[in-house]
């Protein structure tokens, strides 16, 4: 009776540790209001990751017009469990406040207005002062992030009005001459890049020598800037010299393809997301852990069978 009792513990124990093996690693959410005295300014973060006993490599997440760091979840969760820490920031001004606090009949001009070039010096300031405090936090005895980031290993990605940001980051050329790169990011990751104006294409991005991954689609326009076009946007890997620069363009992709949910009545595809994750923790890969395998498939037409993308659906590298 003992024997067989003891065979049953030894089963459900067996079965226990078989099911806790399949299941996907807990990803811990952290959230913190850190305040940059020297603007006056809070800039709530939400940090994504897996306990692990080895710093991890890090990857920055600026949100579009009208969002918040709790976008981005499908990234957030899934760059996680590939071994990065995910760090959602959200810039106040030109986050979910501009239409949470306004009439419904005004959110579209309130939105319009906080696409500024105002909101965008923000968010060009809210990036290295969340380095910096992640710098800070990853030094701190005590704290729950101390030795956790790896961050001589850091990547910047952004949807929309967080593409600008992210662009501004890695070096984009604006009017007289004005650049604001961070050398702390080593690689890019930019969703509905945009041109921006004053300056064009080819002198605002022809220098830009760190690699850089472009999200769009065929219907990726705006309805915040009327003759932002599909085609405009692919002017900035067009403009990107080569080397280590790559574009994935989903054929029927709207603006909302790289959002958690459609918006304006767009509409997502199943493959969109899929494909977004890994495509890009490949690049993350290839760029921020140095996988030699992860660039040479990368380099390939491998992502479109890898990543299911549809026949008319655009992979290219440079």
């Amino acid at each position: 009776m003992r024997l067989i009792r003891s065979l049953a513990l030894l089963t459900q124990l067996a079965f226990q540790l078989l099911v806790q093996a399949d299941s996907p690693a807990p990803v811990e959410l952290l959230r913190y209001e850190p305040v940059d005295a020297s603007r006056s300014r809070t800039v709530p973060v939400k940090i994504c990751r897996v306990k692990s006993a080895s710093a991890r490599p890090v990857i920055l997440f600026s949100h579009g017009l009208g969002g918040s760091r709790e976008n981005g979840v499908y990234l957030a969760e899934h760059w996680a469990r590939s071994g990065y820490v995910a760090v959602f920031v959200q810039h106040p001004g030109s986050d979910e406040s501009v239409w949470k606090e306004t009439a419904r009949a005004e959110r579209m001009a309130a939105m319009k207005q906080a696409a500024s070039a105002r909101s965008l010096i923000d968010r060009i300031g809210d990036i290295p002062f969340v380095l910096d405090q992640l710098e800070r936090w990853n030094a701190e005895p005590g704290h729950a992030l101390k030795g956790a980031l790896d961050l001589e290993r850091i990547g910047l990605a952004g949807h929309s009005f967080g593409a600008v940001t992210t662009q501004a980051m890695m070096g984009q050329k604006f009017p007289l001459g004005k650049s604001f790169p961070d050398l702390r990011l080593d690689a890019f990751l930019p969703m509905s890049p945009s041109t921006g104006r004053g300056v064009g294409a080819a002198e605002a991005f022809g220098h830009i020598k760190a690699p850089v991954l472009c999200m769009t689609g065929t219907r990726d326009t705006s309805v915040i800037t009327p003759d932002m076009t599909a085609a405009s946007r692919r002017e900035v890997y067009a403009a990107l010299p080569a080397g280590d620069k790559y574009e994935l363009v989903f054929e029927g992709g709207t603006h909302s393809a790289f959002s958690d949910t459609a918006l304006f009545n767009d509409k997502q595809l199943a493959h969109h997301h899929p494909a977004i994750q890994t495509i890009s923790t490949r690049f993350w890969d290839a760029y921020l852990k140095g996988d030699a395998a992860a660039k040479v498939w990368l380099q390939s037409d491998k992502p479109r069978t890898d990543a299911k993308l549809v026949e008319k659906d655009v992979w290219e590298w440079k």
